[in-house]
């Protein structure tokens, strides 16, 4: 059934997954996870090794992040679940706020929008600077009287480019609000590229004002999915983000986390990666991944058509096209010649681009994806940009996205060549696709996507 999948091993794939290249992490991962499959992360008294290894990935991260002796953390499903904790802690730290918002730059993570979405706090959304990064006097601006917290990244998903940290946070602390460090990416990466004399800006708890921050281990951990780690500058921080209802006959509910049963395997197998690759490992797999990112935005410069967004600060590299051709074809040759790689759509005035993340079992072949992309960018300079018809783009842009029925859906589908009615298929290109989907505005993107997946996930019933 994986045949199909694009691969988790090789380095051929630059999003979603994170390669370490290393055969004996990836066993012993598999092998933790497995041994605790069958665990359960709701009652740390019943399986005290979870806990005492949860609390040795905290102290590593703390260590790692420069927390403080008081420091505490959680260990979570993931970096949108470390988001959603944080963005939940700060709202119900204030309860007296009666419409909660969050202070966000345009480029912080769509977690947010969702930790919006679920917990009513209002996102406060600030451009960012011509250079991708948040800009710390119209973020200070932005706080207000109903602010419960303030987003940085380090570094952005989209763009790979660090914010300001010190001088955004400083302005939180000087409100009173909480600053949170969404370094999901970053986190296992930047404090060890700092260590190789890399310039990296401040962000960790060294800087005042920072009062939490999130990692993911299943990224530059190189840890099995999924798990993070979100950390707090102090308990008193952290006491807002646990859950506790004994009203009612059963056992009393206590969580740390938005789940409550959750298996031991991903913490476990996270814990048996971090220790098999140890503080060395890490140093020389970030080595081994900023040299391939160096080589790699050198090759990009050589290809005409193609130019890098923003000097990545980090692992993640975003390109885009000059009008000569664009990036969805581009992305559909990479995909043929076996390396996937992830389209963005445009965002406001910016043009659409190409994600890479990067990771150490892609540094001996960034030579190799080189040379595939040169010739991916030359089949969509020879077929020109994508053209929708005008009808077809009238149709797009007339769609309303609070009342998308289903023939207005059947009508896309229909346009893009893919069958209309009871179902949908994954389709073989996704240029027009994405060159559809880039016509329409936000809000027309979630609502069509929304009713693909809606398409896509029916059920399999038996025949009887």
């Amino acid at each position: 059934m994986q045949a199909a999948d694009v691969p988790v091993h090789g380095g051929r794939t630059l999003a979603y997954v994170y390669d370490s290249g290393l055969a004996e992490t990836d066993e012993v991962g598999r092998a933790a996870v497995a041994a605790y499959a069958g665990s359960n992360g709701l009652d740390p008294t019943a399986f005290p090794s979870l806990l005492q290894m949860e609390n040795d990935l905290v102290g590593r991260a703390c260590d790692l992040l420069d927390a403080p002796p008081d420091a505490v953390g959680t260990v979570t499903s993931g970096g949108t679940e470390s988001v959603l904790l944080a963005v939940q802690a700060a709202r119900d730290a204030r309860p007296e706020v009666e419409r909660p918002e969050m202070v966000l730059p345009t480029t912080a993570h769509a977690a947010f929008h969702k930790a919006a979405h679920y917990f009513g706090v209002r996102p406060v959304l600030v451009d960012v600077g011509a250079d991708f990064r948040a800009r710390p006097a119209a973020m200070a601006d932005a706080i207000g009287d109903s602010t419960v917290l303030v987003v940085v990244s380090a570094p952005s998903y989209a763009h790979g480019v660090v914010d300001p940290v010190r001088e955004i946070a400083g302005a939180a602390a000087a409100r009173g609000v909480r600053c949170h460090v969404d370094a999901c990416i970053g986190g296992w990466v930047l404090p060890y590229a700092a260590r190789l004399g890399r310039p990296v800006p401040p962000w960790t708890f060294s800087v005042e004002g920072v009062t939490s921050i999130s990692v993911d281990l299943h990224k530059y951990g190189y840890a099995p999915k999924g798990t993070s780690v979100l950390l707090h500058r102090d308990p008193h921080l952290r006491r807002p983000q646990f859950f506790a209802s004994a009203d009612w006959p059963g056992y009393t509910m206590l969580n740390s986390t938005i789940q409550s049963t959750k298996s031991g395997g991903p913490l476990a197998g996270a814990w048996a990666v971090v220790n098999t690759i140890g503080d060395d490992g890490y140093l020389e797999l970030t080595r081994l991944v900023l040299d391939a990112v160096d080589r790699l935005v050198a090759g990009i410069g050589e290809i005409g058509p193609l130019s890098v967004v923003a000097a990545p600060d980090s692992t993640l590299v975003a390109l885009t096209t000059d009008d000569s051709c664009d990036v969805f074809t581009i992305t559909d040759a990479m995909t043929r010649a076996g390396w996937y790689v992830q389209p963005q759509l445009s965002f406001r005035a910016g043009r659409p681009t190409i994600h890479l993340s990067l990771s150490a079992a892609t540094a001996p072949l960034v030579e190799e994806f080189l040379t595939a992309l040169g010739a991916a960018v030359d089949e969509a300079v020879a077929a020109g940009p994508i053209e929708v018809t005008p009808d077809i783009a009238a149709f797009v842009r007339a769609l309303d996205p609070d009342d998308l029925s289903d023939d207005d859906f059947d009508g896309l589908l229909a346009a893009v060549g893919m069958a209309g009615g009871g179902g949908v298929g994954l389709p073989e290109s996704m240029a027009q696709i994405n060159a559809l989907l880039d016509l329409a505005t936000p809000a027309l993107r979630e609502a069509l996507l929304v009713a693909f997946l809606d398409r896509l996930t029916r059920p399999v019933r038996a025949v009887r």
